[in-house]
């Protein structure tokens, strides 16, 4: 096949594709939803299933096909995801026209830790060294089946094992240090990361193995009582949940996830039928981890361990899912310090507490009064501080009134104190705001840049876009415009808009490839949410009128020479410019 990636796009519709991931909807002759790579509330990612392209118009700014969307969905490179959406779409790949470095780099280290969990399965499973592991698991009632399909193993207490094994299969040491399974000393030679500790395969949402966690099983080990891989060019902590491969269609279908800390407390529950488990890796809940499930649900549960340490983890948490408009609930164990233990002493309990969540008021205000529980002014003060910001975000007054109640007669204070302070953090957070519009240009410049861009996706965005054009370029021409690649564009639509009916895709062939790519992202702007949508689309072109006749005024005034026809021309610019003032006022 020539073209692999034509073919794939037009075999493989947008809407349907980019829908089957994330919520759109329906504006106008486009689609558009909240963008999936960053944190937003108002949706700024644009899909068009004309152009088949996307582009988001906030934080993010990035734009493109299907290919460049799964490659950002799942953070790989462009030829896995070519090959991911070949085969979807029964597509042979026969030959591949150029090299992908970084590709061929990640699928060597995916093999590696691949031959690496076979190397610490059959350990496990089949000779003496394992029997330790094994007597491990058996202990925590970990089933065969269960050990299998976590894909457990164990690593030997040996300096080198893994790297001789790695070696024979033609792995440099340089590239397996890199690759997080070795460690290199001071004296600059190699040895095992992983020693006598029960192996935990740790896989991305596409099953990839991209790192491990290695659990000790001698207490009296100084060591930590778990080692993770470290950074690596495919293993990233903030970015990494244990059990998501397992657990993501679950969560889709139930439209929940439980968020625990350990692995321990990922495959308990497992083994008993709760699929939609996963466990953060590192110490707190990340906005990269959250972003990771919000692919998948809008609710979050969390279920950390019930100490100190994971209360305040859970507090972070809450903060953190708060931000990306998250529906939080909170475990309360009934018994045990995490879901691990509470699985093991009291299934039935565990099943009740899980399907009854308490809602995060209660919780947060308990974690603050064990924080501060001396009945001293100071206290109640921190605790107020605490907990009532996340009183004040509560939108149902029945539900704001309850805690509003509780909080005052926890600090023994009125009601009325209570809404002061409230009243006070809405007053702040207004100023706040007031300083940081959602979309407002930084200069006049960058304002005429918008308008500009705004008016010619008008054009294109119309059912007939001669109609709207005719409207905008009685007012304005090509040349009036700041960006020369917005005039190049302007006017090609002009000399090229002879036919019958507008064609869009048969105008986009046209274009230079450079021009091509400023098309794609202009062509979508005027679906995108800003401050401009309201705005009538003549006064928005007199505006540009405007900027285009001060610009030319500038331009004479700066000039040294002067003569009759500058004076001329000058006053015309001039008395232009007052009329257009005049229609911009009116």
């Amino acid at each position: 096949m020539d073209n692999p990636v034509e073919e794939i796009k037009k075999r493989l519709d947008i809407i349907e594709y980019i829908g089957s991931f994330i919520s759109l909807k329906k504006a106008g002759r486009n689609f558009k939803a909240i963008c999936p790579f960053h944190s937003e509330k108002t949706p700024s990612f644009v899909i068009s299933p004309e152009r088949q392209i996307w582009h988001c118009f906030g934080a993010c700014g990035e734009g493109g096909d299907v290919i460049k969307f799964l490659m950002k969905w799942e953070n790989i490179t462009f030829i896995e995801a070519l090959r991911e959406l070949a085969q979807k779409t029964g597509i042979t790949l026969k030959k591949i026209s150029f090299e992908d470095k970084v590709w061929k780099k990640r699928e060597r280290y995916f093999n590696m830790n691949l031959f690496a969990v076979e190397f610490f399965e059959y350990l496990l499973n089949k000779t003496k060294f394992g029997e330790k592991g094994m007597a491990y698991l058996k202990n925590r009632d970990i089933k065969p089946a269960t050990i299998k399909k976590f894909q457990l193993g164990y690593a030997p207490s040996s300096w080198d094992s893994l790297r001789l094994f790695l070696k024979k299969k033609k792995f440099e040491e340089k590239e397996v240090y890199e690759n997080g399974l070795l460690v290199k000393s001071e004296r600059g030679s190699y040895y095992d990361r992983f020693r006598g500790r029960l192996m935990f395969p740790i896989k991305d949402s596409r099953d990839y193995v991209i790192g491990f966690s290695g659990r000790s099983l001698d207490e009296k080990d100084k060591q930590a009582k778990y080692i993770n891989t470290p950074e690596t060019p495919i293993y990233h902590k903030r970015e990494t949940l244990f059990g998501i491969n397992l657990a993501k269609e679950t969560i889709k279908k139930e439209k929940n996830v439980y968020i625990v800390e350990g692995e321990f407390d990922v495959i308990s529950p497992y083994q008993n039928g709760f699929i939609n488990f996963v466990a953060v890796k590192g110490t707190a809940l990340t906005n990269e981890q959250l972003m990771l499930l919000k692919r998948y649900t809008d609710k979050i549960t969390l279920a950390l361990d019930a100490d100190i340490a994971g209360e305040e983890s859970t507090r972070r948490g809450i903060e953190e899912a708060e931000k990306l408009d998250l529906e939080v609930r909170i475990v309360k164990l009934p018994i045990g310090k995490d879901p691990d233990e509470a699985v093991r002493t009291d299934l039935q309990a565990f099943k009740k507490a899980i399907s009854r969540p308490i809602p995060i008021y209660d919780f947060l205000i308990k974690v603050a009064q064990k924080k501060y529980s001396e009945d001293t002014s100071f206290d109640k003060k921190k605790i107020g501080e605490e907990v009532i910001p996340f009183i004040e975000r509560i939108t149902n007054p029945i539900v704001r009134s309850h805690y509003v109640k509780k909080i005052s007669s926890i600090l023994g204070v009125s009601e009325v104190s209570i809404e002061t302070i409230m009243s006070r953090i809405r007053r702040k957070r207004k100023q706040l705001v007031s300083f940081k519009p959602s979309f407002q240009p930084k200069s006049k410049e960058e304002r005429e840049v918008i308008i500009e861009r705004y008016l010619l996706s008008y054009i294109f965005q119309e059912e007939d876009p001669s109609i709207a054009a005719g409207k905008i370029f009685s007012i304005i021409s090509w040349d009036n415009f700041l960006l020369p690649s917005h005039q190049k564009v302007a006017k090609f639509f002009l000399d090229n808009n002879g036919q019958k009916r507008f064609d869009l895709n048969r105008f986009v062939a046209k274009l230079s490839p450079e021009l091509r790519q400023i098309f794609d992202e202009l062509y979508l702007f005027s679906s995108s949410e800003h401050n401009l949508s309201s705005e009538n689309i003549s006064k928005l072109a007199i505006e540009i009128k405007r900027y285009y006749l001060k610009r030319e005024i500038k331009k004479i005034l700066a000039e040294k020479e002067e003569s009759e026809k500058r004076k001329n021309e000058l006053l015309s610019l001039s008395n232009n410019l007052k009329e257009i003032e005049k229609k911009l006022i009116s």
